[in-house]
């Protein structure tokens, strides 16, 4: 599955992007977002896109998404490479962020 700008409302990044699935009453979700922030703002060419998924219910349904947090990682394109629901870890999103990274340098 590919997602655009359009889907996400954001540009994508140069190398990876990850996409967090949260809701308003998550506590999951803000434990999630402070691990994607921490793994973005430490790996070059990374955009994060953290939405609602009470405000992106068409997108939610295109991809399944059926419970919060869920995580996406997309290559430089924009295909998912990794997903994940519940609190990753730091380790686990830099290892998928690598092999999102790795995706497109070898395409």
């Amino acid at each position: 599955m590919r997602l655009t700008p359009d889907d996400l409302g954001a540009p994508l990044g140069e190398r990876a992007t990850v996409v967090q699935f949260s809701s308003t009453f998550c506590a999951p979700c803000r434990s999630t977002r402070y691990v994607a922030e921490r793994a973005v703002a430490t790996t070059d060419g990374v955009a994060y896109a953290d939405l609602d998924i009470a405000d992106h219910l068409a997108l939610g349904e295109r991809l399944g998404i059926d419970v919060t947090p869920t995580v996406l990682v997309l290559d430089a394109r924009g295909d998912v490479v990794r997903r994940a629901s519940g609190v990753p870890t730091l380790a686990q999103l830099r290892s998928a962020l690598a092999a999102a990274s790795s995706v497109e340098s070898s395409a």
